[in-house]
């Protein structure tokens, strides 16, 4: 005999049934609606950290937690005196290597080449000079007249004159050859160096200023003006604003219904609609993850889908979920 408690579990676990079977067809046409494809996700977190390239004392940062900043806006400013004092000394080595290469291009001067011919003309005569009075000491210690102390001092002379006559003739000959190219070249390469030196001492002072690269919000102001700061550590946070990506997980049935550049409709919680499209979808396939609330996906394989928005009042907030709607041509 069936009791009445039976009855009334029957009927529950009917009902349950038929609530099942109805949230089952509502959540499937929820997903698929008049052959939309309906996509639950979240605005992306997108936040840039921003620090200098090179160390030194922090001098002012001119943003607050809050502040809305435009690409090209001077965040931050590092004391500038030991990079200009780098380059200034860099200036002069690159002048002074310049002028010696230069020096070594034009070659010898005329002057210098009369020069060197009137310095060997005054050997030559300091030599006859110095072989004339050997000659004289000579002949008299040969009738004993001058001691030998004598004679070793005149062929000292002698040879000190021959020495420098012979120094004076290759100074002469290289005066009219010229600088060698091997010498030019090497000058060359060093004025490079010094070039090259000069642009990395230019770039250091310009990296002493912190840029804004895009626009975007602060979220965080970290270092305070007076602290001394090391290359790569960041001064403050910057949250990206433009353009708005929604991360979104599109299932592998409707897979090859949706291409990048198709529009979107893009709702919040709040009633606001913005219009998108399609910037990438991820050729990688992963598990649904817990964020995406449709009961039917939970368990299922999707891919990761960006959508771009328009957002030019800036009220999509990065983390808000939203809904996403794509429209695509239907099946033939």
């Amino acid at each position: 005999m069936i009791t009445r408690n039976r009855i009334y579990a029957l009927i529950a676990l009917l009902i349950l049934i038929a609530v099942g079977t109805y949230a089952y067809y509502i959540l499937r046409d929820d997903h698929q609606t008049d052959g939309h494809i309906v996509l639950y996700g979240n605005v992306d977190v997108r936040q840039v950290n921003l620090a200098f390239k090179v160390p030194g004392r922090l001098r002012a940062v001119n943003v607050e937690e809050g502040d809305t900043v435009k690409a090209g806006k001077l965040i931050a400013i590092l004391e500038p005196q030991d990079y200009e004092d780098d380059v200034s000394l860099s200036q002069a080595r690159v002048r002074g290597q310049a002028a010696q290469l230069a020096a070594l291009q034009t070659g010898t001067r005329p002057q210098e080449i009369d020069q060197a011919a009137a310095i060997l003309a005054e050997a030559n005569a300091s030599l006859s000079l110095a072989e004339n009075t050997l000659k004289r000491q000579q002949f008299l210690a040969d009738r004993d007249f001058v001691s030998p102390q004598g004679l070793e001092t005149a062929q000292t002379e002698r040879a000190r004159a021959a020495a420098t006559k012979e120094v004076a003739e290759k100074a002469y000959k290289l005066a009219r050859i010229g600088p060698r190219s091997e010498d030019i070249e090497r000058a060359q390469a060093a004025l490079n160096a010094e070039k090259a030196a000069l642009n990395l001492s230019e770039r250091r002072l310009k990296d002493a200023n912190l840029i804004a690269p895009s626009g975007g919000r602060i979220l965080t102001r970290v270092r305070e003006p007076g602290s001394i700061i090391g290359a790569g550590e960041t001064i403050v946070s910057v949250s990206l604003v433009s353009p708005v990506w929604v991360r979104a997980f599109l299932a592998e049935p409707d897979l090859d219904r949706v291409k990048p550049g198709m529009k979107a409709e893009v709702q919040t919680d709040s009633g606001g609609i913005y219009t998108g499209k399609v910037g990438f979808i991820s050729p990688v396939a992963e598990f649904t993850p817990k964020t995406v609330e449709t009961p039917e996906l939970r368990t299922s394989l999707v891919y990761r889908v960006r959508i771009i928005v328009e957002d030019p009042g800036s009220r999509l907030k990065q983390g808000m979920p939203v809904t996403v709607i794509l429209k695509p041509a239907a099946r033939q």
